[in-house]
Parts: C-alpha cells; sequence; structure tokens
C-alpha cells in the first residue's frame, strides 16, 4: 500500500491520556486528567433519562437544539450583559475541543500565523498545523504567567490571522483582567485579528473576582468566537457538550465547518441542559465557591508538605512547585511521583513548544471527592 506521510509527524498521545492509563496501571490517585470523579446534579441527570424515555432520540438540529440555544442566549445576557441571537449567533458543539476545530478550520488558511500562549491546550497546534496554519508560541513565564502585550504585538507579521486566548488558563489557572481585554482589542483591532477566545473555565473563578469574558468588551466581541463548556460547569465532562457563540457573520462559517465535522450533538443531552439552565440559573453563581472549598481544603493540607505554591485563581487546577523535593525535568518527576506517592499529576512542560529551563511545576485536579484529595495528599506529604 501507499506510504503516507504523516500531517502530525510530532504528535503522539497526549499527556492526558498517558497519564491516566499509568495512574490505571499503577493504581494511582489520578490528580492528573481534569475531569470530577462526582455526578452532575441529580436533577440534571433524571432529565436525561426523561427525554431519553420520551423517545428524543434522534438527530437534534445541526446548530443545536432551540430551547438550548435560547437558554445560552439568556445566560449570556444574564452573565454578561451581551445580547446574542438564539438563531444566528449560538451553535451546540460536542465538546468545546469541536468548537475550537471547527473555528479554527473555517479561518486558517495556508500560510496564516496564529498566536498561541505557552502554556497551552494541546489541542489548538496541531488544529492550526492541520488547516495550513503556523502557530506562533509565545511563553508566559512563571510565577505570574501574564502576558506580555508589547511582546504581542511585536510578533505581529502581514501574515497575522488570529490570537487564541484562554481564560481562566487551563494549566496555570491565571484570569484575565479588564485592561487584559483592552490591550487584546487594541491588538486585534489595530491588525484586524481573529479572536478565538476558550472560557470552558468561565464560572470557576475564586476571591470574587468576575470572570472577564471576550463578551464583556462589545468591541472586542464583534472579532471573537467565544468557546464554552457544559462538561466543565456540570461535572459531565464525558458528555462532551460544548458550544460557541459569535455575531453572526463569523458564525455562519464556523457552522459551515461543524455541520460536516459532528453535525449535531446528543439530543437529550441538550434537552436536559436546556431544562436546567432554566430552571437553575444560580448553579453558575455558586460554582465559585463550591470549588474554592476544594482548592482550599487541598492546599491548606498541601501546606504541610514540601511542595510550593501560590493558590489557583481560576480553574480546578493547582500548580506546584517541586524543586525543594527532587531536581530533575518536571516529565520525570511526574513518573516518579506515580511510583512515590502513588499519585498521578501532569508536567507543565509538555503544554510548551519550548519549555522555560529549569521550571520544576506539575499541575494537580483538584476538582475531585474530599476523600480523594485526603487521600492523595496524605501520600504527597510524606515526599
Amino acid at each position: 500500500m501507499r506510504q503516507f506521510d504523516s500531517k502530525l509527524p510530532s504528535t503522539g498521545t497526549t499527556i492526558f491520556t498517558q497519564m491516566s492509563e499509568l495512574a490505571a496501571k499503577h493504581q494511582a490517585i489520578n490528580l492528573s486528567q481534569g475531569f470530577p470523579d462526582f455526578d452532575g446534579p441529580s436533577e440534571l441527570l433524571n432529565r436525561v433519562d426523561h427525554y431519553i424515555q420520551q423517545g428524543a432520540n434522534q438527530y437534534a438540529p445541526m446548530t443545536g437544539v432551540p430551547t438550548l440555544r435560547q437558554a445560552i442566549g439568556d445566560k449570556l445576557a444574564r452573565c454578561y450583559d451581551y445580547q446574542a441571537n438564539a438563531d444566528t449567533d449560538i451553535t451546540v458543539t460536542s465538546g468545546a475541543t469541536e468548537a475550537l476545530f471547527a473555528t479554527i478550520s473555517a479561518f486558517v488558511r495556508s500560510g496564516d500565523e496564529v498566536i498561541v500562549f505557552d502554556p497551552a491546550y494541546d489541542s489548538y497546534d496541531p488544529a492550526i498545523r492541520l488547516n495550513g496554519g503556523t502557530p506562533v508560541h509565545i511563553a508566559l513565564l512563571p510565577p505570574s504567567f501574564a502576558i506580555d502585550w508589547q511582546t504581542v504585538a511585536n510578533a505581529i507579521t502581514p501574515n497575522t490571522k488570529a490570537i487564541i486566548v484562554n481564560s481562566p488558563h487551563n494549566p496555570t489557572g491565571t484570569v484575565f483582567s479588564a485592561d487584559d481585554l483592552d490591550a487584546l482589542y487594541a491588538i486585534a483591532n489595530q491588525h484586524d485579528l481573529l479572536v478565538l477566545s476558550d472560557e470552558v473555565y468561565e464560572h470557576i473563578v475564586f476571591a470574587g473576582a468576575e470572570h472577564q469574558s471576550v463578551l464583556r468588551h462589545k468591541e472586542l466581541a464583534k472579532r471573537s468566537v467565544v468557546v464554552s463548556s457544559f462538561g466543565k460547569t456540570y461535572h459531565t465532562t464525558g458528555w462532551k457538550i460544548g458550544y460557541c457563540v459569535a455575531p453572526a457573520p463569523l458564525m455562519a462559517e464556523v457552522r459551515k465547518v461543524h455541520q460536516y465535522l459532528t453535525f449535531s450533538t446528543s439530543t437529550p443531552m441538550q434537552l436536559a441542559l436546556a431544562d436546567f439552565l432554566n430552571a437553575h440559573p444560580e448553579h453558575d453563581e455558586v460554582l465559585p465557591s463550591f470549588y474554592q472549598q476544594k482548592r482550599d481544603f487541598f492546599n491548606k493540607a498541601m501546606n504541610e508538605s514540601r511542595f510550593s505554591f501560590t493558590p489557583s485563581p481560576g480553574t480546578y487546577f493547582q500548580l506546584m512547585d517541586y524543586s525543594a523535593i527532587k531536581d530533575v525535568p518536571d516529565t520525570e518527576f511526574a513518573l516518579w511521583l506515580i511510583e512515590a506517592a502513588g499519585v498521578a499529576a501532569i508536567p507543565i512542560s509538555v503544554f510548551y513548544q519550548t519549555p522555560p529551563e529549569d521550571m520544576r511545576l506539575i499541575r494537580f485536579c483538584f476538582a475531585k471527592q474530599a476523600s480523594t484529595l485526603s487521600a492523595a495528599t496524605q501520600n504527597l506529604t510524606l515526599l
């Protein structure tokens, strides 16, 4: 048979899959991959069963069931004072990753450059490359991992087509300020760039902070596609249901790709989510305190360890510096940690194209039951 050159020759199995497989193999506590070990709200789960039993088991409309799109629109108005047309501006997707890929596929062409901030979620780079684009990686440095907007401005070329931003940020937990939105708009507007904003952790911000969605900035929103995730908000990552929001001309192009990528998303789950969104809008409001309690529980126990850290401002991830324990690269440390402590974590260097030298950080997921976090911290404090 003809031999085909790989389109992604340097890409292998994701670190998330690798670490979860190793955790299972060694029967380690899995604080690596970002998923809860508890279920979503029982009322939401029951509504899925209701719709399955009612026969809502065929294709949903390509753009998403109307009741869910309207419920999303209502949420955007409530949370961000953003008025979206449910018919033209909102599309339900098979996970946020699909929305990201569909958007990149719709707008990135051969020769286009797309700015990506490292450490970056691992789907951005391959999606850009698969569509003929060139990722331009800008490294964010510890301890703040803040974006230097002058560095961004200096990286713009005539080929720059888009910027991908992520706040709250995976894996560092950093969050945008209103000044960040202004700086992003100034650059995007000056150079006529598309902004792809990954906001899957939008409702998981701490210390009373307000999530600075791109949708809050009315002018920036006009040139942006915003991606979110029901899995992160409702503790149902296995459902793989997300959505994206954009002005109608941009969304029309995203939908052209979406209809040939997955076409539509689980019907009974969409209907259940619509019901729950309408019945319990307060869920979004209590999510920050729900996860801050878990973060604080985890961090209080880790104060007794030799790890050092600054509490995460957002997401359900916590970075830990292990330099007082072992002076080895983070991937080596993460592998050692599984055997030495029976706990799986994610090395941060894998999120970089070129990791900073001598960085000694790993990422723990604290979206776990108290018993899971207690068992993990008992082992980690013995190191």
